[in-house]
């Protein structure tokens, strides 16, 4: 394998508006479910990249989820597919097998999957570790990041998962409107959903604040605005309270 490549494909990663970008050995996840089942089989490696969304978005969530978080979430996920396609492409013209996934598509409407786990493989690429809340905790950036994932066959030197850093920490367990959060700690990753947190409470939360005034759609954030880890505001703001 060329590590000379790799480091080519970040760069590109990067030059079209990646965050953050690692690359995931798909071996380990041939039995993790996907949709459809046969999804991994053609490739060997998983290019997983995420965008920043900047810590004073989420200074805007009080009562629920902000219009203002609302947009840029959904700005994010637009982005991160059209970088995503943007490198399938590349790596199609270097003669390699490559699939984009979308960001934020989901296809198992009953368990609330996508095709596969955006944040197993970004965690297994090296790009953070799997806080509490399951979601993706980033060391420059905290959870304050969207993911996306081009599968490929390309001869890419993959990273390694990073050291889980969320200790004694319950910042996001006590922020969760919801109650969902456990607190459960993890060195490596949670083997279910439910035994990090209640998943049902967390899609029910989701499902109501989608129900209010300008979202319409099933988004919280406010676990990801309680982590200290990437946060680069102050506490207590009282700044559009």
């Amino acid at each position: 394998m060329s590590d000379g490549y790799t480091l080519r494909i970040k760069n590109t990663a990067s030059q079209l508006g990646a965050d953050l970008a690692g690359i995931a050995d798909l071996a380990p996840f041939k039995d993790e479910k996907t949709y459809p089942a046969s999804l991994l089989a053609p490739f060997t490696r998983a290019l997983s990249m995420a965008v920043h969304i900047p810590s004073m978005v989420f200074e805007t969530i009080h009562e629920k989820p902000s219009d203002l978080y609302n947009h840029v979430y959904k700005t994010a996920n637009m982005l991160l597919d059209q970088i995503a396609l943007k490198m399938a492409g590349a790596l199609e013209q270097d003669g390699h097998r490559s699939l984009p996934i979308p960001a934020s598509q989901i296809i198992d409407v009953k368990d609330y999957r996508g095709a596969l786990s955006h944040k197993a493989i970004a965690r297994m690429a090296g790009l953070g570790w799997q806080g509490k809340s399951l979601l993706l905790v980033t060391p420059k950036f905290g959870p304050r990041v969207r993911l996306v994932t081009v599968l490929t066959n390309a001869p890419l030197e993959p990273d390694g998962p990073v050291k889980n850093r969320c200790g004694k920490c319950t910042n996001c367990k006590d922020a969760c409107p919801a109650g969902a959060i456990k607190g459960v700690q993890t060195e490596d990753r949670y083997l279910t959903r439910n035994h990090a947190l209640d998943f049902q409470k967390c899609v029910d939360k989701t499902a109501e604040f989608a129900r209010k005034d300008n979202i319409g759609a099933r988004i919280c954030g406010f676990c990801i605005k309680a982590c200290p880890f990437g946060r680069k505001n102050p506490k207590n703001l009282p700044w559009l309270q």
